[in-house]
């Protein structure tokens, strides 16, 4: 009786484990899931966009195309550079700002670990009642001198576990979402089938270059030395205030962070692509209007066949779009002649079906 008892029990829960693995998680696809995403070379296995739409259908085109040696469009290998606006191009910028500019206002502001100087923590409150009014007379100006100096003189290590930890901070307006999972699944497929047909994925965003790469490296098989982004100083921590022409790095010596140097949007996107790269990019993403030289830069006198794609942020439904900015993005793009992405229609999913917007 009692091994009866015992089959049956065991039966139950093995019936029971197999209807719960059956049932879907109710959170986002994890880092781990996303770094697993994968698109084979022929391009058969994208899951996440809509295979009629015509930037998809481009896309495809475009890399079968240029990587076909019989096709007088070929492109070598070491000729294949792609390069991506990271913010609103394959991570979410919307819930409800840029991940760099949430990271700034904790850090100012909610930190109870930091004391911030009288001016960054205003500049953070500015900064917070902009993003929630939307009025651009609340707006500031430029962030990027006081983002730096609220981890002016923090080790690199240190920095690197402060923003994995704000990773996992869930963000607003979108249900079971973390900042660190935030990732546009169709955007990552692209990303990875390039990858599978030799190009080298470039990110230069206007993003912080170390957090950058502490973000998306990992998750995306980019490695760190392609990712370009705005630049602080990189100083010794026995440095002081001396030019770095006037200190030598010496024994004992480890390197913390320093002030801002220089933002990377526009032109400066183009000029840090011919210092760091050194060859013109023959496929470009984006975005925003901060991406127009990158990709003008990448279409205009390439001697290589050559694309640009661009980004449009009018789901209303799945991603907290915004109608009137989409529509001045898509003239923008058919004005330059790059491709326009709709989130809404292209897309099958953005994070996953266990997103949501959340109620109002």
């Amino acid at each position: 009786m009692k091994n009866k008892k015992l089959c049956t029990a065991v039966l139950l829960a093995t019936l029971s484990l197999g209807f719960m693995a059956d049932v879907p998680s109710s959170e986002a696809m994890s880092r781990a899931e996303i770094s697993q995403i994968s698109v084979n070379k022929q391009g058969s296995n994208f899951k996440y966009w809509n295979k009629e739409a015509a930037s998809y259908q481009a896309l495809v085109s475009y890399v079968k195309d240029v990587t076909n040696t019989k096709s007088k469009n070929f492109i070598p290998v070491e000729d294949r550079i792609a390069v991506y606006d990271m913010d609103g191009t394959f991570i979410c910028e919307t819930a409800p700002y840029y991940f760099d500019g949430m990271l700034f206002i904790e850090r100012a502001v909610n930190d109870k670990n930091y004391k911030a100087s009288p001016a960054d923590r205003e500049f953070a409150k500015g900064l917070e009642r902009f993003i929630r009014s939307k009025d651009a007379g609340d707006k500031l100006g430029s962030s990027a001198p006081h983002q730096a100096a609220v981890f002016e003189g923090m080790s690199y290590p240190e920095y690197t576990s402060y923003v994995r930890k704000f990773m996992e901070t869930p963000v607003e307006g979108l249900t079971n979402l973390k900042w660190g999972e935030a990732f546009y699944l169709p955007m990552v497929e692209t990303i990875q089938y390039l990858q599978n047909n030799g190009f080298q994925v470039y990110v230069v965003s206007g993003t912080e270059r170390q957090l950058v790469r502490v973000l998306v490296c990992d998750a995306l098989h980019i490695p760190e030395n392609r990712i370009i982004g705005t630049d602080i100083e990189v100083k010794a921590n026995h440095q002081g205030d001396k030019n770095g022409l006037d200190y030598a790095y010496k024994k004992g010596d480890s390197l913390v962070r320093g002030k801002f140097v220089i933002k990377n949007l526009q032109m400066n996107k183009v000029q840090s692509i011919v210092r760091e790269i050194g060859k013109q990019p023959v496929l470009a993403f984006g975005n925003s209007s901060g991406d127009t030289s990158m990709l003008n830069y990448t279409v205009n006198d390439n001697k290589y066949k050559s694309a640009a794609f661009f980004l449009l942020c009018d789901d209303l439904q799945r991603e907290l779009g915004d109608s009137k900015k989409a529509e001045k993005c898509k003239k923008l793009a058919t004005e330059n002649g790059w491709v326009s992405v709709s989130m809404r229609d292209d897309f099958k999913t953005i994070y996953g079906e266990n997103v949501k917007r959340s109620a109002k």
